[in-house]
């Protein structure tokens, strides 16, 4: 199936149908009062978080969603009908916002979540309701209010612990085929990699995270070049960035020093706030590097890149340090999500609306 991360969309709510003018009519009942019934309200759009969904393709190519009116107020003390609601599905992690304007209005976090995103109009009142005491036979009666309307823009940024950066052909694909059940293609070309992959890692029962991997980053991404820059947007939710660098380039001319600067730097022009996650170093395809030259190169790039975090080597093709990494990230993830649901203190001396 195409991914597709963004969409537009129209939707319309349905508008309420009318009240109703109407007397009742008996024998020998010759006043017998009004009996107008309202209108039934319009139908509203709902928006669900469907787990089974990663891709607003679905919207891509149905554009228009427009729910029910409500039925027309009747004779004999009868109401309209509601219309029927819609309900539209969408991928968890889903932004719902304003086209126009920008503005975030919804956001899908937990699945089965529904929110209601265009309220139907209410039914408009029949002649029944207009009666009173200095008003036995009212004629009266209001049109129903129309339902909302929007232009809305989706958005969606894929719901993962840690988030993978690199170059392409830096060996992220390779990586999370080792460690999760993802199954994306793999192949010894760069830009392999066309959308983001999600893989689950289980590291025992009933523990497990959740990796995403992007299309690789060129230098120059920030400003449009590549595929990375496209999907950068589904790291900001993540608890932790994995740099992943080739340490053995097919040609010698890179340098991946040089690599994993640009890399740093594409990551900062484009989100500071995704910069300043926390991210670890991950020297990949040590394989490929004579046992006796190993250490001389990692000591090496370290110095060069002047990093002072985690890392962590390791040949994503062999398994070679996979299991020591991802032991290391579950602890991480799992000290991230403690503090995140951490109790909040409360000063005794507000407690309730007004201070003690």
């Amino acid at each position: 199936m195409k991914f597709v991360d963004e969409a537009y969309i129209d939707i319309a709510a349905g508008d309420g149908g009318n009240g109703c003018v109407s007397f009742r009519h008996e024998k020998y009942k010759e006043f017998g009062g009004p009996n107008g019934g309202d209108g039934g309200r319009g139908g509203h759009v709902f928006a669900v978080a469907d787990p089974n969904l990663n891709t607003l393709v679905d919207f891509r190519y149905s554009r228009r969603h427009e729910a029910k009116r409500g039925e027309h107020g009747m004779g004999s003390d009868m109401f309209g009908a509601a219309g029927e609601d819609i309900t539209l599905k969408m991928p968890v992690g889903t932004i719902i916002s304003d086209a126009e304007t920008g503005e975030v209005l919804y956001e899908l976090l937990t699945p089965g979540e529904v929110i209601t995103i265009a309220k139907g109009g209410d039914g408009g009142f029949g002649n029944l309701r207009f009666k009173s005491a200095i008003n036995r036979a009212p004629r009266q009666k209001t049109p129903g209010w129309p339902g909302e309307r929007k232009n809305l823009k989706l958005e969606l940024k894929v719901l993962a612990d840690v988030g993978l950066l690199g170059m392409p052909n830096a060996g992220k694909s390779t990586f999370i085929t080792a460690v999760s059940n993802a199954r994306p293609k793999i192949a010894d070309y760069p830009f392999t990699t066309l959308h983001p992959n999600l893989g689950v890692v289980r590291v025992g029962p009933e523990q497990s995270f959740v990796v995403a991997d992007i299309p690789g980053l060129i230098e120059g991404a920030s400003e449009g070049a590549g595929l990375g820059h496209q999907f950068l947007r589904h790291l900001q939710r993540t608890r932790l960035l994995l740099h992943i660098v080739d340490m053995a380039p097919f040609d010698d001319a890179i340098d991946p020093v040089a690599q994993a600067k640009a890399i740093v730097g594409e990551l900062k022009k484009y989100d500071t706030q995704l910069y300043e996650k926390p991210r670890w170093l991950v020297l990949n395809k040590l394989d490929m590097v004579p046992v006796e030259e190993r250490e001389a190169r990692v000591k090496d790039f370290v110095k060069r890149f002047k990093w002072k975090g985690p890392v962590f080597e390791i040949s994503a093709l062999t398994r070679e340090g996979c299991e020591a990494l991802i032991h290391a990230i579950y602890r991480h993830v799992q000290s991230e999500q403690r503090v995140e649901n951490a109790p909040v203190e409360v000063d005794p001396r507000f407690v309730g609306d007004t201070p003690l």
